[in-house]
């Protein structure tokens, strides 16, 4: 099973650094986070040779491709198609969307249905354009407190289904699912080979062990269904404001310190069976 990390709960320093420490930590890869005016494809490329890493998966920043507003539509619509470019670019990383983080009902004036339906005609292009380019997609599932349309993994299926596309999968993520789903491992096992991408995290947001989900149901969940991979780390340093990597001290040796526990753990758990 690959592991990966995403780049964002590194905080503020060099993507040249956040890459030294990924590969020192065990890491098989990277889920960039989507600054596209930070870096470039061949620069990218150039870390992952450099720190023998893959990028699996890119995911968004600001944007809301559900707005009421015309405007805020098209300007997601070029950044998603910018990333799929920039996903193309580096040999066909995932891309992930999902709602605008933080906005947890529907603007002034407009409704959740009339907000789905933007939602379900924006990815319908969007969908198109990225098969046309061979780059998976995955719509990540989010908690209620920080996006108001897409909280379950039934919800998603759905949003799939009314979309029409084969090349859009569902993105499930531990921590969001602990406070979404009744049972984490029936969302699993109803997602199935629609599951394209899983993010953990504990139910603090931490590490692996460091909160009080069972998360090991979920694992065997993953082998059974023959979930191929990767399995991607989202977990900032513990402490207030979840939205913000950077944390009282030195948040990257205490962000080090989780991630180290969470790669053992999930390297214990997905260890080939040794022939007797």
């Amino acid at each position: 099973m690959k592991l990966g990390v995403c780049t964002w709960t590194f905080g503020p320093i060099s993507l040249e650094n956040t890459f030294e420490r990924v590969s020192r930590l065990g890491f098989d890869g990277v889920e960039l986070h989507g600054d596209l005016e930070s870096f470039t494809p061949e620069y990218v490329l150039g870390l992952c040779q450099k720190h023998n890493l893959q990028v699996f998966s890119l995911t968004p920043g600001d944007c809301d491709p559900a707005s009421p507003d015309a405007s805020e539509r098209e300007a997601a619509d070029k950044y998603y198609r910018d990333l799929i470019d920039f996903a193309h670019a580096i040999g066909g990383a995932r891309v992930s969307l999902h709602g605008l983080v933080g906005r947890i009902r529907p603007s002034a004036g407009s409704d959740h249905a009339t907000e789905y339906g933007y939602l379900v005609e924006f990815l319908k292009p969007i969908c198109a354009y990225a098969a046309e380019r061979q780059v998976p997609l995955v719509f990540e599932v989010l908690n209620r407190y920080e996006s108001h349309l897409i909280n379950t993994g039934e919800q998603c299926r759905q949003l799939i289904k009314d979309v029409g596309s084969d090349q859009l999968k569902v993105l499930l993520d531990a921590y969001h699912m602990n406070i979404e789903e009744a049972d984490p491992v029936k969302a699993l096992a109803q997602t199935g080979q629609q599951l394209g991408l899983y993010h953990v995290a504990d139910s603090n947001r931490g590490g692996i062990g460091q909160g009080h989900s069972a998360l090991q149901p979920q694992f065997e969940q993953l082998a059974e269904m023959g979930y191929p991979g990767p399995i991607i780390i989202e977990a900032p340093a513990m402490g207030p404001d979840p939205f913000t990597p950077v944390k009282e001290g030195d948040y990257l040796t205490k962000l080090e310190h989780q991630l180290s526990l969470s790669v053992t753990a999930l390297r214990e758990q997905f260890a080939p069976a040794t022939a007797i």
